[in-house]
């Protein structure tokens, strides 16, 4: 039997579809899976990132996920709220059956959608806040953060008159600190554990 077969490809009908590679030369395809191998070799990194690059996303490509979370946690919390207020407002009025689960649904939605467009508008505006910042100052560090937490809360509650703007404001500037305090000391407890491993 010739081994001429390893250096054809084959084709769906069982016979050989090309010629074999003159002799010498490395065989293109698999006879059993009809593949060029050196398709599957390594000779690309694995990141996307160019050489010289930081090896983690900035702010803009953050945005998106922090938007998409931000929507789809204010949409279950207020869908659990909405469902307590529902089961509530059912049992006061005594109803039941299909009345009481439409207006169990009608709670729901209504106060989960109110929910997630809310906490989406604000991760809308803190990420453009964010991507802003880190444009015009340079560079994307911890001060970006408290001020885009801080610029959030202003306009978020810019329309409700200059008092609750700035207690806006001062909401959004504590909630942004806590969140970096949080991240330094969590970031200080993994250098230490580090040292000692």
């Amino acid at each position: 039997m010739s081994d001429d077969y390893l250096n054809k490809p084959m084709s769906l009908d069982g016979t050989f579809s090309a010629p074999a590679p003159p002799r010498g030369a490395p065989a293109l395809s698999s006879p059993y899976l009809n593949y060029d191998p050196r398709y599957f070799q390594k000779a690309q990194p694995e990141f996307i990132f160019p050489e010289g690059a930081s090896k983690q996303r900035g702010r803009f490509e953050l945005a998106f996920s922090q938007i998409g979370s931000s929507v789809m946690i204010g949409a279950g919390i207020g869908g659990m709220a909405g469902f307590y207020n529902g089961v509530k407002a059912t049992n006061l009025a005594k109803q039941s059956g299909k009345l009481r689960r439409t207006q169990l649904l009608n709670h729901v939605m209504k106060q989960g959608s109110a929910t997630a467009n809310t906490l989406g508008t604000i991760a809308v505006l803190y990420s453009a806040f964010g991507v802003l910042l880190s444009w015009g100052r340079g560079e994307d560090d911890e001060i970006n953060t408290i001020a885009a937490g801080g610029a959030t809360g202003l306009l978020y509650k810019s329309t409700a008159g200059l008092k609750k703007c700035f207690i806006g404001g001062g909401v959004g500037l504590a909630l942004s600190s806590l969140w970096v305090l949080y991240n330094v000391a969590g970031s200080k407890k993994i250098n230490e554990f580090r040292q000692y491993v």
